[in-house]
């Protein structure tokens, strides 16, 4: 039973070495078109391969982006020494994040329902063909909602 064991775990042996992933250099892929042709086409797919090759060293350089999450960083603190009411932006964040997380246990609950989803869907789907019937089939109808819609903006924006 024992050397049944140990050639059965000397047989598994070499496939599961086969099976860990090489150390490999980063290489970009730059296929190459199947038919030769005169036009500049394979000069172009080589430089944009080229171009995205430096792009990759560019973007493994350590230094530069210690400087951008330092400079992230400064700003944001920058910019949280600025705001005078810091217990209101915690609170109104604090909310927010609550009330984002009530919204998506609330979404949920009705999708689990059987067929509520299934109606909503429907009456949404009934709704979007009013609205395109009422408001963008038409010239007129068009005008009179671009009307609405700055009227609206004016009362927003107190300029009315």
């Amino acid at each position: 039973m024992a050397a049944a064991a140990s050639t059965s775990m000397a047989a598994t042996t070499p496939v599961l070495l086969h099976r860990l992933p090489a150390v490999r250099p980063a290489a970009v892929f730059c296929p190459l078109p199947q038919r030769p042709t005169l036009s500049a086409t394979p000069f172009k797919i080589l430089k944009e391969c080229r171009r995205s090759s430096q792009l990759l060293v560019r973007a493994s350089s350590s230094e530069e982006s210690s400087l951008d999450t330092n400079e992230l960083f400064n700003d944001l603190k920058e910019k949280w020494d600025a705001v005078e009411n810091k217990t209101t932006v915690i609170i109104y964040g604090g909310g927010s994040i609550v009330a984002i997380w009530f919204a998506s246990t609330f979404v949920g609950a009705i999708n689990s329902i059987p067929l509520l989803p299934k109606i909503l869907e429907l009456v949404g789907l009934a709704y979007t063909a009013w609205f395109v019937y009422r408001y963008l089939l038409f010239k007129s109808s068009r005008k009179e909602l671009v009307t609405d819609i700055e009227a609206l903006k004016s009362k927003i924006a107190g300029t009315e």
